[in-house]
This record gives C-alpha cells, structure tokens and sequence, in this order.
C-alpha cells in the first residue's frame, strides 16, 4: 500500500525541531516561520511540554468522555483566566473544522433556524459543514453545495445587514483574521457593527480564531482588537503545538443539553496535558507580548522594502505580496537559504512562526528576503 498523494511536497523531512528551528535528516538547520500551519505556538519540543506529556502518558494517555476528568476542568479553568472568557464554557473536540462544525451546530440549536452567513474568501475546515461554509470551489465535492449558506464581501456591513433583514440565518461565521485567502483583517469598526448587528437581529455570532487565535496577533484572540465579545469562539491549531485538540468557547446564555454534542478522542488525557503545558508557556514567558513586539518590528521593517507589493497582519500573522511567483520564492526560501515559509495563492507569502521567534530570528528572514529580492 501507498499514501494517497493529495499534498505538494517539499523534498525535505524534518526529523527533529528546537525552538524556532527543525532539521533534516542530514542534520541541515531550517528556520520556521510557518509553524506547520500556525501549529508550533511554544516553539518546537519545549522542555516543559516535552516533560508534561511524557509524565502524564506514563499515567494514562486515553479514556473515553464517559468518565470524569479533571485535566479537562484545569484546561478550561486556565484557558478561560489567559483569554479573559471565564465566564463561558469548553467543549472539547479534535480540530478546527470539528469546531467550527459543533459551533454551527450550536448556533442552528440555539436559534431553530438552518441558515448561515460566512464571507468570501473564507475558509473553516474540510468537514462537510466547514466546507459548505468555505468560499473555495477547490475543496467543495457536490456533496458539501448547500443553499443553507450564503457569502458577502469581509468589510461589508451594508451586504451583511440586506442578508440579515430575511431572518432566516442561526449564525454569522468570520474569521479573526482570514488566513488561507492571504491574511486579509476584518476592520475593528466592521466587527464591532457587526456584533451589535447580530445582537440585535438575534443571530449568534461565531468567531473562528482557530489560525488567528491563541496570541498570535498580539491579543489572545483576534477579535480582541475590536474590542468585542462572540457568542461562540472556535481554536485548534496553537492550542497543543502539535496535539490534536480543538475547542469551542460558549457564551454563557447557552443551554447544554446531554447528547447534543459528542466526540470520542476529544479532551482526552495527552491532549488536555498538551494543552496546559502550551498555555504554562505562553503565560510564564510572555509570549503574547512576545507575538506583539517582533510581528510590529517584522511588520515595520518588511514594509520599508519597496519591492514588495503589500504588507498585511497582526502580530505574528503576516501576509506579503511579491511581484511575480511567490510559489518559487518560498522554494528558494527552503532549498536556498533553508528557511520555512507558507504561502497563499500565487503572489502571497505567510508567515505564521511560534510566538517565540526572537528579533535576531525575525532578521534573518528580512536580511534573506532583502538579498533575494
């Protein structure tokens, strides 16, 4: 048997990481400010981390949701003192589009209605409601079309009001900041019109920070730039740096009722410990403030480079246009000067690096960048 080749791969394997660096199997370092998809927040085998999961999978690493946990609890208790959400409650799932999908389900429970407004370019997962609620034809089987989604421009609070005015809609889903499109920003004025535009039109508003979340815009959360609070937020990616895990922040006029949610590996014992030794870090080393102060200095000296077309971001969440194939670019960027970059359509390149990255780190892609451009 062989794997079902569904990814363009880079002819390197990391075999082992540190901090802001992996290496191949001829010992060779990258530098990566990618972070396998915004993964790595803590940096790669952080001493802590490495030493809570040994620990904890010398005890037990799984049982089922039928019994109690307590891991679960202190996860929930600390995520929600770091973020400032004490008040709402955790579900506990195993990825970004598990998320998205129960917090949609939640809404369309909450609400009794089956329609929901997303944004063009968006992008929510792979699962079949994630993806029907995803602008990208790419990924959308003809199983996953549905009329019970609709789209509008980001930034457009007219387009969202007209959508609205119908009442048909359980639920408005945005990301804190769109990731997969090239790092586009919702304005704080338009998340804070649209928030009280949901409030007063009794639609539930999810905030999908599962790229954008976890400190890496410099706040916990994106939206937290507006200054506004969703009634139901979705994260994965940095929440274990690398564990599987993935959750929903619920508002506290939410109703639980037994059954209506459901998964079998979701909080289990590894991933709550993974969890709490990621949350340990960024709260013992700043990592937060960290996230602000190099994405402001990389923001600010990328866009003092006048070969490039446009800079975008919060924090340590950066979109760079270039003239010309940014595709090839970032394999120079790896195979070149081995140094780890994403990237999004033709002519953006994404840099999602762990909260970590120092300014020495954040120089040496500007100095590379500066040199090959």
């Amino acid at each position: 048997m062989d794997l079902f080749e569904v990814y363009a791969l880079y002819d390197v394997e990391p075999v082992r990481g540190a901090g802001s660096y992996v290496y191949d199997t001829d010992n060779t370092p990258y530098l990566d400010l990618y972070g396998g998809h915004a993964v790595i927040s803590i940096g790669h085998c952080h001493p802590h981390y490495v030493k809570s999961l040994t620990e904890q999978l010398n005890k037990i690493g799984f049982y089922s949701n039928s019994v109690q946990n307590s891991l679960q609890h202190t996860l929930a208790e600390k995520l929600g003192k770091l973020s400032g959400y004490e008040d709402y409650k955790l579900f506990l799932c195993n990825s970004g589009a598990e998320a998205n999908e129960n917090a949609l389900k939640l809404a369309s429970f909450h609400t009794g209605k089956e329609k929901i407004l997303a944004f063009n370019k968006a992008f929510h997962g792979r699962t079949s409601g994630a993806v029907a609620a995803t602008d990208n034809p790419k990924i959308q089987a003809p199983f996953n079309t549905t009329d019970k989604v609709d789209f509008v421009a980001l930034n457009d609070i007219q387009a969202v009001r007209t959508q609205l005015e119908t009442g048909k809609y359980a639920a408005v889903i945005i990301e804190g900041i769109q990731g997969v499109a090239g790092i586009h920003c919702p304005t704080p004025q338009f998340l804070q019109e649209l928030r009280q535009l949901t409030e007063e039109k009794g639609v539930v508003l999810i905030l999908d920070e599962i790229q954008s979340g976890y400190g890496r815009t410099g706040k916990f959360f994106a939206h937290q730039h507006a200054n506004i609070r969703p009634d139901l937020i979705t994260c994965a990616k940095g929440m274990a740096n690398g564990f599987p895990i993935g959750g929903v922040l619920i508002a506290p006029h939410f109703e639980a009722k037994a059954g209506m949610l459901g998964t079998t590996f979701g909080g289990n014992h590894l991933a709550c410990v993974a969890a709490i030794a990621v949350l340990d870090v960024i709260e013992q080393e700043q990592l937060i403030e960290n996230a602000r102060m190099v994405g402001e200095y990389l923001l600010s000296e990328l866009s003092k480079i006048p070969q490039l077309k446009e800079i975008r971001g919060k924090g340590l969440m950066i979109g760079i246009d270039i003239e010309g194939n940014a595709s090839e670019l970032r394999k120079r960027l790896v195979f070149e000067k081995h140094i780890f970059t994403g990237g999004a359509g033709n002519n953006t390149i994404r840099l999602l690096p762990a909260l970590s990255i120092t300014h020495e780190q954040a120089n040496v892609f500007i100095t590379t960048l500066k040199s090959m451009l």
